[in-house]
């Protein structure tokens, strides 16, 4: 099967909206170029930080297109497919592949209580709908299933899953992961974990909400932890670590968007019930940008 490998940093892009939820169109094309030329190794649209379980399919799609048209092939493009029931997510992920991404990203928010068989036959089911890579994303937090260890190694059987976003922090099963599957299915970092830990076990790359407003740092502690300069990546991990713990306080759309509009992406807010940063997050957010160096 040949396709683009990934690896290093994939921002998980804000998805830019107006007052009325339209996608500000050259808003997000300026976004993806604006990453691009600061060095980002990828692009991951409808990911969490794109609000991706509030978007109709519409906008999905036209954010895809956006994406697609505006990287035009100078980076790969893994875009999320988040849908609760599997036929929608099959239904999403053909569409997509068609729009012509990379990759995919599969996230399924829970709500009822799903066992390892339910959870192996949604994700095996995307995966024999396309033909392009696939990367499993398994967050607890949001969800009421979980990837076991198990089901990882069934859904290692299909030959397009290459690769794994595991947001459990778990540190003992993610490391059950690598040693029994790690020849097999390659992993990303999440936000919430340390990075630097995920680099040091193997981890091929980072998907992360703060690198669409700190995309030369998180690329620095990348190149850093990949040439093993392990005391400065970190010093570097010390420095970004503020701002992930302000994301985890705060809505992280709504501290990735806040961010974006103090660099001059007029982005706009996130989408009801969620909110924008009060003054108290804007003010916070904007001292730990600055004391990064990304204001």
């Amino acid at each position: 099967m040949n396709h683009k490998k990934f690896y290093g940093i994939f921002p998980y892009l804000v998805t830019p909206l107006d007052e009325k939820g339209r996608l500000k169109e050259q808003v997000l094309a300026d976004l993806v170029d604006h990453l691009i030329r600061k060095g980002v190794h990828g692009l991951t649209p409808l990911g969490s930080t794109g609000e991706a379980p509030y978007l109709d399919w519409d906008t999905k799609r036209r954010t895809i297109e956006v994406v697609v048209k505006s990287t035009a092939g100078r980076v790969p493009v893994v875009a999320g497919v988040c849908n609760n029931s599997t036929e929608g997510a099959v239904h999403e992920a053909a569409e997509i592949e068609k729009l012509g991404v990379d990759g995919l990203l599969t996230l399924m928010p829970g709500y009822f209580p799903l066992n390892d068989q339910q959870v192996v036959a949604h994700f095996r089911a995307i995966a024999k709908a396309v033909s392009c890579p696939i990367t499993l994303y398994t967050n607890p937090k949001f969800q009421t299933w979980d990837l076991t260890v198990e089901a990882l190694r069934e859904l290692a059987e299909e030959p397009n899953i290459l690769y794994l976003k595991d947001a459990s922090g778990n540190a003992g099963k993610i490391m059950s992961i690598v040693t029994n599957l790690g020849q097999r299915i390659k992993i990303f970092s999440d936000t919430s974990s340390v990075p630097l830990f995920m680099f040091l076990i193997g981890a091929v790359g980072w998907m992360s909400g703060p690198a669409c407003v700190i995309p030369v740092q998180s690329i620095e502690l990348y190149e850093a932890a990949s040439q093993k300069r392990w005391d400065e990546a970190v010093e570097l991990q010390k420095k970004q670590w503020p701002l992930n713990v302000a994301f985890q306080r705060f809505s992280l759309s709504a501290c990735v968007k806040a961010g974006l509009e103090m660099q001059g992406f007029p982005v706009g807010p996130p989408l009801p019930p969620q909110k924008q940063l009060d003054a108290e997050g804007r003010r916070i957010v904007e001292s730990i940008l600055k004391s990064i160096g990304a204001l």
